[in-house]
């Protein structure tokens, strides 16, 4: 049985499509309306809040947290990284594939805190073997509000005890929100301007409504997966179990993805004193050649109209994102060089956008490939051209206007 968020109490009571999803064992809500486009264009044009605890969290405590932490992720935690930032990054096991993505943040001195979409208790306790670290589990103890969009600040700004304005991205703080206590951070998973709110579960609710009572004149809204699903495309970012496989969860080899064959070789640190579970494996790799390349594809939509209309019908999408895998082709469309994994129509940019795993010499901008598409049954392919990502990227997602 599907287990309740500490805010499924205000969710469920705002959810009138009953539209609900398995996410990590608890209830998560696909769409509060009967279409997810006015959650969409709430999280680009005021805010939009969506309720984000099924993630996993885990806490590590002590003094060897940071060297546990740099072991376990592909980001080096140990140089530099002060208190009160955020980073994203990957971990891998030992061949250097690809376990899971998330965050750490650095809360305190001896204090630190991953998300993922899986529970990898058992992997850190592994690896924090022998170090001087405590390592707990919040993810019932916490629960999660992505206050996503361009109003997000100034509905903040009514609640917290800190000039908002001067947060910077990807940094996060202990603070109080109507009175009570909160962490803070400047993330998100839309790709636009964002905070995340988390919060012990015993005082959720009141958090809940006070974000709202401060977004009501800017229209916020609340904002279920579906609504997500097409801003994170729009913004470029992957996701586990989509557009690629746990390693943990491949029963082949071919399935499996190391951190550059995603797109994610920036949130990779080779240079570092600490060596990170499959480094060795990655900067093997390194040496040769990737299997895959992640692109973005912008497909062309006068090639869809013109297939449509073969069929005397208008062009027909999915009302949400897509997730059902479809081979990529060369330009000839005869030879596939690839699959597109994630797939929406961007509302905000009127294009069709997909993203794709293809063989790395098809991975340069202005490559022109081939997309399956059906029309009644039939499959055909149109152009798709091989972009830069992300294909939104707005400059309030990292301004920050009170910094001198």
């Amino acid at each position: 049985m599907l287990r309740p968020t500490p805010f499924h109490e205000r969710t469920t009571a705002l959810c009138e499509s009953w539209k609900f999803k398995d996410w990590a064992g608890k209830v998560a809500i696909c769409t509060y309306d009967g279409h997810s486009e006015r959650e969409y264009f709430a999280v680009r044009h005021s805010a939009g809040l969506m309720d984000a605890s099924p993630l996993y969290k885990y806490d590590v405590y002590g003094p060897d947290a940071a060297k546990l932490l740099s072991r376990f992720a592909t980001r080096d935690v140990t140089n530099g990284f002060g208190v009160g930032r955020v980073t994203y990054c990957t971990w891998c096991d030992e061949r250097g594939n690809v376990l899971d993505d998330g965050t750490i943040s650095h809360l305190a001195e001896g204090h630190w805190r991953v998300t993922s979409s899986e529970p990898w208790l058992r992997w850190l306790l592994r690896h924090g073997r022998r170090l001087d670290v405590r390592v707990e589990e919040t993810t019932e103890q916490l629960g999660c509000l992505a206050l996503q969009g361009p109003h997000a600040r100034d509905i903040l700004k009514q609640c917290v005890d800190f000039d908002v304005d001067k947060m910077r991205f990807f940094r996060v703080r202990k603070t109080k929100l109507d009175g009570v206590d909160v962490w803070l951070s400047r993330t998100g998973y839309t790709g636009d301007l964002g905070f995340e709110v988390w919060v012990d579960a015993a005082h959720a609710l009141p958090v809940w409504d006070a974000i709202m009572a401060a977004g009501r004149i800017h229209g916020i809204t609340p904002m279920g997966l579906d609504a997500l699903d097409v801003c994170r495309i729009e913004a470029g970012y992957i996701l586990q179990g989509v557009d690629y496989f746990s390693a943990k969860n491949c029963i082949i080899e071919a399935r499996k993805s190391t951190p550059h064959e995603i797109g994610l070789g920036h949130a990779v640190d080779l240079d570092r004193e600490i060596r990170f579970v499959g480094q060795d494996a990655v900067e093997a790799e390194l040496k040769g050649a990737h299997k895959w390349a992640l692109v973005g594809l912008d497909v062309s939509w006068p090639e869809i109209e013109a297939l449509y209309e073969e069929y005397s019908l208008p062009p027909h999408l999915a009302p949400v994102a897509c997730r059902d895998a479809v081979p990529v082709f060369e330009e000839d469309g005869r030879t596939q060089v690839g699959q597109a994994t994630s797939h929406t129509w961007s509302p905000l940019l009127k294009r069709q956008l997909s993203l794709a795993s293809v063989q790395p010499r098809f991975a340069k901008p202005g490559t022109k490939l081939k997309i399956e598409h059906t029309v009644e049954y039939e499959r055909r392919t149109v152009t798709a051209t091989v972009v830069e990502r992300p294909f939104f990227d707005p400059e309030r997602k990292r301004s920050t206007p009170g910094r001198a």
